[in-house]
């Protein structure tokens, strides 16, 4: 199954689906428009506040960490229109696997500030209790959380359930064994598993032009999935391609795999310097292709009061960066017991015996300080 077209890109002809583009114009897309007649301009209002918050959280995870407040933060600084679009089409009941870069997510979802920076501090080994908003906390293993949705979808159809599974990774796990291992489980299972890969070009210091020859979303199609191959900056263009993914999986015949391409303006995560393997021309021309200013720009050509939206923008990320400051300065520390608490969900004597035995060595520093004294 082909979604895509010819869509003029300014570094020349780049077959994807569109709906806004970098200018802010509307760009007529059969295979989408009837998934978004209702975002008017209201809904497009309220997308561009959730991709200004999303922006204002990345800046301030990439603050905290520089401040020694996280130790590690992964940047989504010009993926805000993949995340938000792909989010704000989810039903409340269908189940996110995301990788380690879905703060915009997670944002969706409603989770906590205080839970979302959890882990990022090392306060704690995951985040929030999946099951409350029915989000996995997010995965550092390399497309470790596609294989979990596979089987995920899988029960979902051994029990007749109508909701669906997104998973998401980037441009590089395409490259994993488990990636391809899952798309074969859901293929084979036509589980309603929605791949979504957020292709940003760079899988660490690695161009997405060594991942592959063609596009990803051809690979997809070669397991048997549904494919659609979208504009990433473009939030409407997202929200309708996830839109119609997922009703695709719903249905029941099989799986589905959106390639989104954006690109990542940022580092990789704080502790890489992107300057090292990447030209400054390159950034230049993606930031023409903002996700947000492209929808102001079209918001503008609209006739909505645009300087009214930006403030309303700008009063929401303040109280999102205020939330996560405030969080920061009261999460408490671990204490010695947290790193066995959550190990299994039940009492453990061999679990119990590492605990005792962790507490004698750190009670042996303070042994060998008295006796120093």
């Amino acid at each position: 199954m082909s979604n895509t077209f010819d869509a003029q890109a300014p570094d020349g002809p780049e077959r994807y689906l569109q709906v806004i583009g970098p200018d802010g114009s509307r760009t007529p897309c059969p295979e989408l428009d009837d998934w978004v007649q209702d975002v008017d301009t209201r809904v497009l209002g309220d997308l561009y506040v959730d991709m200004a918050c999303i922006r204002r959280l990345d800046q301030e995870g990439t603050a905290l960490q520089r401040q020694g407040e996280l130790g590690l933060w992964a940047p989504l600084l010009g993926q805000e229109a993949a995340q938000i679009g792909s989010g704000r089409a989810l039903d409340r009941n269908d189940f996110i696997f995301p990788s380690y870069r879905e703060h915009g997510v997670a944002y969706c979802r409603g989770v906590n500030p205080h839970d979302l920076l959890r882990m990022w501090r090392g306060a704690a080994p995951s985040g929030w209790n999946p099951y409350e908003v029915n989000m996995a906390n997010q995965q550092i293993v390399i497309g470790a959380q596609t294989l979990h949705a596979a089987g995920y979808g899988m029960g979902l159809k051994l029990d007749g359930s109508t909701s669906a599974v997104i998973t998401y990774f980037g441009d590089g796990a395409t490259s994993q064994g488990d990636v391809n291992e899952a798309m074969v489980f859901a293929a084979s299972y036509q589980a309603p598993v929605l791949f979504f890969c957020q292709n940003n070009h760079w899988a660490i210091s690695e161009p997405v032009t060594r991942q592959t020859t063609g596009y990803i979303a051809d690979r997809a199609k070669g397991f048997g999935l549904a494919t659609w191959r979208v504009d990433g900056n473009d939030v409407v263009a997202v929200l309708a391609a996830t839109r119609a993914a997922l009703a695709h999986v719903r249905s029941g015949t099989g799986p589905a795999f959106i390639e989104a391409v954006t690109y990542r303006m940022g580092a990789h995560t704080t502790a890489d310097d992107p300057t090292r393997y990447r030209d400054a021309l390159e950034l230049e021309e993606w930031a023409a292709k903002d996700p947000l200013d492209r929808i102001a720009a079209h918001l503008d050509s609209l006739g909505a009061d645009l300087e009214a939206l930006k403030l309303r923008a700008s009063a929401a990320a303040d109280a999102l960066a205020a939330g996560l400051r405030e969080a920061i300065t009261t999460m408490p520390d671990p204490s010695v017991d947290d790193l066995f608490a959550h190990v299994y969900s039940h009492g453990h004597s061999w679990l119990e015996g590492q605990r005792e035995e962790y507490r004698l060595y750190l009670d042996s520093f303070a042994a060998d300080a008295e006796v120093s004294r």
